[in-house]
């Protein structure tokens, strides 16, 4: 038990807890990852096996993180543990999905080896499905269509249930008829999309008590991190799984809740002791991360929420430097206020991947990426996922199609990769069974690559991850290809070659195993995941992001900008009914809890917004926090403008 020794007394509290429900309020920063891993270390040390414990997160990320931290313990002090004869199961929500779905949808007709559509090809079966069924695309937008149906999945409503209540509204009528032609589409390709996985798993447990009973006796100790970003399904998944043995325990904190536009509710954290009466409650406050000056800002700001359980963050730490509030006359001087400080923090030895500039709006990052190229300091946006490049995507869609020739969407994708000439026409006779009417050239053409499919299935069933992806690399044509274009292309291949070296880590698996998980881990991969990067040429930079892309991740130097009324906190197109005003609250609350040294914030007087120059005003959020935190007055800053003016 000396592994207790590394916490602090309310750590050490959740920590030993381990019998009945138990819900911690973890503050920004306070260590909540090291308490799960020790509460699960714990656990283990009680003589609980490995293999029933349970533990989910919200990105591949921070379920890595847990697993390392979780193995590394495990071996440093496994003579010492009984039941440590493996690692828990540590995963997301999603990829647990897959999981039960791969062993058992066969029950719901679900082929083992189902494709996983991401946002991109399910909005391609969306808009098949609009034009199959005649309806006007513009006046009925695809893409809010699948968006409508996402947020129903992610509510817990099927198509069927939802079919039956859609006839009062025409709007409904039309999600409806659009969404049975996409079910209908999706079971043709043996594909699900990612709500599916979630709704699916529901589904198999309502169905089959018997199945939902393996997992409930499998997992005795359940794990919930983030538990404020849940949504209804995945409330009713964690619900069903600890009904049984009732030891479930939550992690979060109401005050980092900021997805209520993808689903997720914050009343989920919030009635966990209605939900559980017996429920212990642990309360972190203690924050490891940021200076006094920085917590006691986040403090002031947060604290004015009503809908919140009452915490005050603290720290040993020193109280740090004051908090910098700049006001540009323009978003450009803004722009170039923040590299140019970016440039000198730099200069004096300061890493630029531990400086951040954060916004509120994705639009923001053009002015500032403008302007950092122009000052020459390196920087990286986060949002291009590694997964998300061509090349990347177009090799898994060759694995994907192998394993399952039913996926037309990976088929459409590399059926031309390399070029073999086989146009729109002749895909679409294809995809309609009538591959006979197709002149005999054209016939040789795909026969040609219905044989490249094959011999890639063969390689699977024998072949190593890694040794797939390279074989496909080579054996497809796409290596020679590359190696005769331009810089662009050799870099693709490079690109390639990073994911065979990848892949390697999966090769410890059974080889179906390893291959599977391989295009799982891909296909559920989330954009912090991104910030990775290449492992052998990483991106370097001054990160920039979102605010929201911006949780869970932490760096020296944070810049908030933007911070005017209206854009933080944001006013969809000026409407105030679209906005919720303390999710923006605590979405400022979560980039102040990005910085762990010191703080800047800035906001533009004027600002072009739709091609017309507008004055602004600054947020309201800058005025909930002490001016003595400030290293000027800032009533003093926001009464002076400054000199560069760029019209």
């Amino acid at each position: 038990m000396e592994h207790l020794n590394e916490l602090n007394p309310p750590q050490r509290e959740a920590a030993t807890y381990i019998t009945g429900p138990l819900l911690i309020i973890a503050g920004a920063g306070a260590g909540k990852t090291k308490t799960i891993t020790h509460r699960i270390l714990h656990l283990i040390e009680q003589g609980v096996p490995a293999e029933a414990i349970l533990a989910i997160t919200f990105t591949n990320k921070a379920a890595k993180e847990m697993r390392d931290r979780v193995g590394i313990m495990l071996n440093k002090n496994g003579n010492q543990f009984p039941g440590a004869r493996s690692i828990p199961f540590m995963s997301t929500f999603h990829s647990l999905g897959v999981y039960i779905l791969r062993a058992h949808g066969q029950i719901l007709g679900l082929d083992r080896y189902f494709s996983i559509y991401d946002k991109s090809e399910s909005l391609s079966k969306i808009k098949q499905a609009v034009h199959e069924l005649g309806i006007d695309d513009k006046r009925y937008e695809p893409k809010k269509i699948m968006g409508a149906i996402s947020k129903l999945k992610g509510d817990s409503v099927d198509i069927t249930s939802f079919s039956k209540n859609s006839h009062s509204e025409f709007y409904q009528s039309i999600v409806a008829k659009t969404w049975l032609k996409y079910e209908e589409i999706l079971k043709q390709e043996k594909a699900l999309d990612f709500d599916d996985l979630l709704l699916k798993t529901a589904e198999l447990f309502a169905k089959n008590p018997d199945i939902l009973e393996i997992y409930q006796d499998r997992w005795k100790y359940i794990h919930i991190d983030e538990y404020q970003d849940t949504n209804t399904i995945q409330y009713d998944l964690t619900t069903l799984l600890a009904k049984k043995h009732n030891n479930l325990c939550v992690v979060g904190d109401i005050d980092q809740s900021i997805y209520s536009w993808r689903g997720a509710d914050y009343k989920n954290i919030l009635n966990f002791e209605k939900d559980y009466p017996k429920a212990k409650v642990v309360l972190l406050e203690q924050n490891y991360r940021s200076t006094q000056t920085i917590l006691t800002a986040a403090n002031e700001v947060i604290k004015k929420n009503k809908n919140r359980r009452e915490k005050k963050l603290f720290t040993e730490n020193q109280a740090g430097e004051k908090i910098t509030l700049y006001s540009g006359f323009s978003e450009q001087d803004e722009g170039r206020y923040i590299a140019e400080t970016c440039s000198e923090l730099i200069q004096k030895g300061v890493e630029a991947e531990d400086i951040a500039v954060l916004y509120r709006a994705n639009f923001q990052s053009r002015v500032l990426e403008e302007l950092f190229l122009r000052t020459g300091v390196p920087y990286q946006v986060l949002g291009t996922r590694f997964y998300d490049r061509k090349e990347i995507k177009d090799l898994l869609s060759f694995i994907k199609a192998s394993l399952n020739p039913q996926d037309k969407e990976s088929i459409k994708r590399i059926i031309n990769i390399p070029p073999r000439g086989i146009g729109q026409v002749t895909l679409k006779k294809i995809f309609a069974g009538q591959s006979e009417e197709l002149p005999p050239k054209m016939i040789d053409k795909l026969t040609s690559f219905r044989n490249l499919l094959g011999r890639i299935n063969k390689k699977s069933e024998t072949a190593k991850a890694s040794e797939l992806v390279k074989y496909i690399i080579e054996e497809t044509g796409i290596a020679g290809n590359l190696q005769k274009g331009d810089e662009e292309g050799l870099e693709r291949l490079e690109n390639l070659k990073e994911f065979a070296s990848l892949a390697v880590r999966y090769d410890e698996l059974p080889i179906e195993e390893g291959i599977m998980q391989l295009v799982t881990d891909a296909s559920l991969v989330s954009d912090q995941d991104s910030l990775i990067g290449n492992t052998q040429n990483r991106p370097t930079g001054v990160r920039l992001m979102t605010v929201h892309a911006s949780k869970g991740l932490e760096f020296k130097y944070v810049f908030i900008s933007g911070l005017e009324q209206d854009l933080f906190p944001h006013r969809a197109m000026g409407n105030d009914d679209k906005r919720d005003d303390e999710e923006e609250r605590r979405l400022f609350y979560v980039a102040v809890t990005r910085a762990k040294e010191k703080l800047f914030l800035t906001y533009a007087q004027m600002r072009t917004i739709f091609g017309s120059r507008q004055m602004t005003m600054p947020s309201e959020f800058i005025f909930d926090i002490d001016e003595s935190l400030f290293e000027s007055n800032p009533e003093e800053s926001m009464s002076e403008t400054t000199n560069y003016i760029d019209f």
